[in-house]
Parts: structure tokens; C-alpha cells; sequence
């Protein structure tokens, strides 16, 4: 077979690992039945609302949906209060970070900085866009280094990413240093705010920049319907970026990245209003849950702003997690981010997380 020619450094490229599906768990143990907490998904699926919604427009799937997704921006922008323009819709909002690298960093000379044990997207999108990637440290107890970022900035800085609530800690930036940091930063540098979890940030007006958009030049905003609307499966998000940085963005992608069925699915969810709320109860519900028996079971716990706790169990994780699949219960270990010491849980429903705790309990004490 041909050998095709890439750049040098993406022969070595490290893809990114998702965690085991159920029915890869099922094949592999023999189970009937698992228990997933490992990817950070609804506890509670998809609204019956939304289903509904797309079964409606099953038919339609034919057809190309409208270039840019106009309604689901003008719903967006209705419900977050920022101008329509400003609102760009990707397929899953991964897209728009995507996007941000390629048209905002000059290769061989921009450089992005992050912070380490986060997620593997950033370093693979720097890599990619042939930008300098730099990673900042954190603490012992790894809060966000917001001080160390602004100073690790200069001229070459195209953009410095926050990811708010944090994944896989949990821990949020507030509003007052998130302006803090987008002051300082240098002339032309984005301050971008991955906020995928911020539904689940309490009170929301501390943590969000959002509510204060029209406050702030360089920040871009970015969201998602995977977690608190249950719409991992049909991949759509959207960044709240300047009005002119949108309109570019959208000058230069494909057309037609998200799909007719995501489109319609996403208006549904923002209006359904009901099921976002009881989302947020029993995702909170079960945060303080977990954080209470996990620290019972002698884990250490971090504080979540988000809907799941990262916690350090007494024994080996890695042995932890495999006596828990063997049991049916998927959680992730952290290993690939970097911190083998730990594990993240995310809220199920109650029925699950107490099985889970009781599981764990077992696993511990045996």
C-alpha cells in the first residue's frame, strides 16, 4: 500500500480515548446490565418533549438543513440575551474550537495556552493548526492558574483557554477573575471560556461572563446541549463570540455542519423547560450525594460546580476500576489526564448512585 506524506509532527498524533461504551462492557463481562457514569451525560436521557420533536421531522432528514442554523441562533441568543449575530451553532461545539485554532493562530508562530490535566482536545487542535501549545501548572489541590496564565501570555498569544467548570475537577472560575484575566491579557488575544458545564454552576450569575457579554471585547463563550439537555448523540453546540470574529468564523467553515434533526431537537430543548429544570435537581441532588458518601468511604473529594465530583479513592484506582466494570459500574479513571491518583463519577439517578456507592463500599472494604 502507498505511503502518504502528513506534516512531521502529525505521524506521532495521539488520538483521543473515549471511555467504553455499555455494550462494550456487556461483551466483554458478560453483563446484562451496566451502569455508565463515566461520560458526563443526562442522568436522565433525552426530554420525551424532544423525542417527540424529532420523530416529527424524521421525514424531513432528506433535506439540507438551513446554512448556519439561523432559528437555533435566534433562540440562543433570545435565551441568553446577546445579540443574534454574535451566536454561532456548530456541530457539537467542538466545532468551534476547532475553528478558533485554525483562524485565529499562526502557524509556526502563535502559541495557545492552557493549563495541565484537562482536556486532551486543546493539545490536539494546537497540534493540528501547527501552534506552540503551552501548559500551564497547577497546584496541589489543581485550582485554575489564572494568575500564571495571564503571566505565561505575550504578543504571540493568540488565545488562552479556560474550561469553566472544569473538567475532570469540577472547579469553576468566578465572573470577577475571569474579567481579571481577560484585562490583562495582551491586544488581539481571546479569552476563551469553555463553559459545557456551566448549567450546572450554582449561582450561575457567579460564574458566567455571558450575562455580561456586552462588557467584554476578547471573550468567547463556549456551550453545549450534551450534557444538561441530553443531546450528546446528535453532536450540537455553539459559541457566543465578538460580532466580527463570528462573521468570519462563519465565512470560512463548511456549510451545513449541523444536521437538520440536531437543529430541531435543540429549539425543543431550550423551550422545555421542565426537564432542564428537573436535570439540574437531581444532578445537584446527587453532587452533594456523592461528595457526602464518597468522603464516608475515606475518598478525597474536590467541590463540583459541575455534574460530576473527581475524588481520590485509598486504594488503586486503576484496580478500583476494574473490580467496578467486572461489577457493571463504568467510572473514569483519570489517567489519561494525568492525574492516575484519581477518578471522576458523574450524577446519575438516585437508583445509580446509590448502586454505585454500595458497589464501591464493597470494592473498598473486600
Amino acid at each position: 500500500m502507498k505511503d502518504f506524506t502528513v506534516r512531521p509532527e502529525i505521524e506521532d498524533f495521539a488520538p483521543y480515548v473515549p471511555g467504553m461504551t455499555i455494550e462494550q462492557i456487556q461483551e466483554l463481562y458478560g453483563l446484562n446490565s451496566v451502569i455508565k457514569l463515566a461520560s458526563n451525560e443526562n442522568p436522565l436521557g433525552t426530554s420525551p418533549i424532544v423525542q417527540k420533536v424529532i420523530c416529527q421531522n424524521a421525514a424531513r432528514a432528506f433535506r439540507y438543513p438551513e446554512n448556519h442554523t439561523p432559528r437555533l441562533a435566534a433562540t440562543i441568543a433570545r435565551s441568553e440575551g446577546v445579540p443574534e449575530e454574535c451566536v454561532l451553532v456548530g456541530n457539537g461545539s467542538d466545532e468551534i474550537i476547532d475553528m478558533l485554532f485554525r483562524m485565529k493562530g499562526i502557524p509556526g508562530k502563535s502559541n495557545v495556552i492552557f493549563y495541565e490535566n484537562a482536556f486532551a482536545m486543546y493539545r490536539m487542535c494546537a497540534k493540528l493548526a501547527g501552534l506552540e501549545y503551552r501548559e500551564v501548572k497547577r497546584d496541589a489541590e489543581y485550582a485554575l492558574p489564572l494568575a500564571a496564565m495571564a503571566e505565561a501570555a505575550d504578543e504571540n498569544t493568540c488565545m488562552v483557554i479556560v474550561t469553566s467548570p472544569d473538567n475532570p475537577t469540577g472547579l469553576a472560575a468566578t465572573v470577577d477573575d475571569l474579567a481579571t484575566l481577560s484585562g490583562v491579557l495582551p491586544a488581539d488575544c481571546l479569552l476563551v471560556v469553555d463553559e459545557a458545564y456551566i448549567d450546572f454552576a450554582w449561582p450561575p450569575e457567579s460564574y458566567t461572563p455571558v450575562q455580561a457579554f456586552d462588557q467584554f471585547e476578547n471573550i468567547v463563550a463556549l456551550r453545549t446541549f450534551s450534557k444538561a439537555y441530553g443531546l450528546a448523540g446528535l453532536r450540537v453546540g455553539y459559541g457566543i463570540l465578538p460580532h466580527k470574529l463570528a462573521a468570519l468564523v462563519k465565512n470560512a467553515r463548511i456549510p451545513f455542519t449541523v444536521n437538520l434533526l440536531a437543529e430541531e431537537a435543540a429549539i425543543a430543548a431550550l423551550e422545555d423547560e421542565v426537564f432542564y429544570n428537573e436535570t439540574l435537581s437531581l444532578v445537584m441532588r446527587g453532587r452533594e450525594y456523592f461528595t457526602d458518601e464518597l468522603t464516608k468511604l475515606g475518598c478525597k473529594v474536590w467541590p463540583s460546580q459541575s455534574n460530576f465530583v473527581m475524588f481520590q479513592p485509598p486504594k488503586d484506582p486503576a484496580e478500583i476500576f476494574e473490580e467496578l466494570l467486572k461489577k457493571g459500574i463504568i467510572i473514569r479513571p483519570l489517567k489519561s489526564f494525568g492525574l492516575p491518583q484519581c477518578m471522576r463519577v458523574n450524577v446519575g439517578t438516585d437508583t445509580e448512585n446509590a448502586t454505585f456507592i454500595k458497589t464501591l463500599g464493597e470494592v473498598l472494604n473486600g
